[in-house]
């Protein structure tokens, strides 16, 4: 069964039967390890079970009587685990309980009368911070594009990154979360399943069904296609998360296909994104939604790794980077060219331009894959910065990209 594993303890029986009943609500977490009473040393048996069980989160609930010993059993769990999560549940009302726990090395403070939703929320960000974190544990890196308009390429981008990383890299998939999906159309395929029927078998999810809902191309990239009509559902926030779950410790690259898309599916694509592509033209209606979209972002934590993809890019005299930040409010990390005359027939044809080796597009999209791969390997996306021909240096955590090296 998969979900995130999860390990309760609490010191009240009552309370245990609670916790159980509101993580198996969230349908997200799993429960492999349960006990009434704490560890009390770095040998107590507690310890050891939690460690038997690869707990990836673990519950220590902390009441009003027996504070102090719930706190000291979080630090206990600190000190001698490693890369597991530590929760603390608890009253809203003990502001001290709330800092002392934190203090100890609790991530989360969840509030127990808030039922299932609140703990659905942490360990929504649970899996979202793990999908972020560039090389851990062999994680995948997410970068999702969007839209600023449509037509403005994005599927195109996604499409011809995604194979552009394929074939530099290898283990790459695509996934089609457009409201109507293009990518298909795109690579010549005909799928018969997709991003619609993971979700709805989420229940069920394996490595081995998860495969059987790919379409692959003949250069080795999976596709998880889009919807062939408008739906009128949404993924909630748990089902996208353990869909990101299970897809980011079985690839080395996840890129995700949102297009036009403005829902809260997108917030959440961006929150379990290491970076936000946001594919514009240097117009004013491109450039005006792409500031739209930076401010529907701005609930969630995506925004700090939104960058701006100038497709068919024309060099503006009097129109500088610096003016397109000015009005978007994120910063350009790529310039691809224009090439209408090349990319059109490539479109028609289901024959991705990047599989060309002569049009300068082709080497722009490799080297924007080339970039991504390598920013990824340093750093999260929040990092990724397009430097301009002043900021041709390349330093730790950061990615300055000239217009000569980007080939436009």
């Amino acid at each position: 069964m998969h979900g995130i594993a999860v390990a309760l303890l609490t010191e009240d029986r009552e309370q245990l039967s609670a916790l159980q009943s509101r993580l198996e609500a969230t349908r997200m977490g799993r429960a492999v390890f349960t006990n009434v009473g704490f560890p009390t040393g770095p040998t107590d048996s507690i310890i050891r079970e939690l460690q038997d069980s690869r707990a990836e989160v673990v519950i220590v609930d902390i009441s009003p009587r027996d504070a102090q010993r719930a706190i000291r059993a979080i630090e206990l769990i600190k000190t001698t685990t490693l890369q597991i999560g530590i929760f603390a549940n608890g009253e809203m009302t003990q502001p001290a309980n709330i800092v002392a726990s934190m203090r100890a090395g609790a991530g989360e403070y969840v509030d127990q009368s808030a039922g299932s939703d609140a703990l659905l929320e942490a360990l929504t960000r649970y899996s979202s911070s793990r999908s972020r974190s560039f090389g851990a544990g062999g994680r995948a890196r997410v970068f999702t594009f969007l839209s600023a308009k449509g037509g403005a390429g994005c599927t195109t981008a996604a499409v011809n990154t995604a194979l552009a990383l394929q074939q530099s890299h290898g283990d790459v998939v695509l996934l089609d979360f457009a409201p109507i999906g293009h990518a298909a159309l795109h690579l010549n395929l005909r799928p018969q399943f997709g991003v619609l029927d993971a979700l709805q078998n989420l229940h069920r999810m394996d490595v081995s069904l998860l495969d059987g809902l790919m379409t692959t191309t003949k250069e080795g990239l999976h596709l998880l296609a889009g919807p062939q009509q408008p739906y009128p559902s949404e993924p909630t926030p748990g089902e996208l998360a353990r869909l990101f779950d299970l897809v980011v410790n079985h690839y080395r690259f996840v890129v995700v296909d949102g297009s036009s898309r403005l829902d809260p599916t997108t917030r959440l694509l961006s929150d379990l994104s290491n970076a936000v592509l946001v594919v514009a033209q240097t117009d004013v209606v491109s450039l005006w939604s792409a500031g739209r979209i930076h401010t529907f972002l701005e609930e969630g934590t995506g925004r700090d790794r939104l960058r701006i993809v100038l497709n068919r890019y024309k060099k503006i005299p009097g129109f500088s980077d610096e003016d397109v930040q000015q009005v978007t409010n994120c910063k350009v990390l790529w310039k691809v060219p224009n090439a209408y005359q090349v990319i059109s027939p490539s479109i028609d044809h289901g024959t991705p331009i990047v599989l060309q080796e002569g049009p300068e597009i082709s080497r722009s999209y490799r080297a924007l894959a080339a970039a991504l791969a390598e920013a990824s390997s340093h750093s999260d996306g929040a990092d990724l910065v397009y430097g301009g021909d002043a900021a041709r240096k390349k330093t730790h955590g950061s990615l300055n990209l000239s217009p000569a090296r980007a080939g436009h």
